[in-house]
């Protein structure tokens, strides 16, 4: 059929994960793409699996950043950003409690001293 194009970027690397723990309980939301940095965030037009984000308001997630009244996630699989379409916004699925190796996430985290986050154990 004309007019149709097939696009794989990938499910997502995992292996940030140190179990399954908390993959059967994510959720969603909308993330205003003008929140996240190209080179950054989704340097490949995507926004990678493990992206550390702010969930506290599930209407305008966004890049972490550890302050009072935050909440963490981690996007669960990748998400793309660019599309014919331009969108602005990028419904996302993402995790609020698991087991997390920081060495494996996409970008460079600090464990969060500000907002509490019971529901993540963090390991090397």
């Amino acid at each position: 059929m004309p007019g149709l194009k097939t696009t794989t970027y990938g499910s997502g690397d995992f292996s940030w994960m140190r179990n399954t723990d908390g993959l059967d309980e994510a959720m969603t939301g909308a993330a205003p793409i003008a929140g996240f940095t190209g080179g950054t965030h989704y340097p490949d037009g995507y926004l990678p699996s493990g992206l550390p984000i702010r969930v506290d308001d599930l209407d305008n997630i966004r890049p972490w950043a550890d302050a009072a009244g935050a909440v963490l996630g981690f996007l669960k699989g990748d998400h793309k950003v660019t599309g014919a379409s331009g969108d602005t916004q990028v419904n996302v699925a993402f995790i609020t409690r698991g087991n997390i190796v920081l060495a494996k996430l996409p970008v460079v985290i600090t464990v969060p001293t500000t907002a509490v986050q019971p529901r993540f154990f963090f390991g090397v």
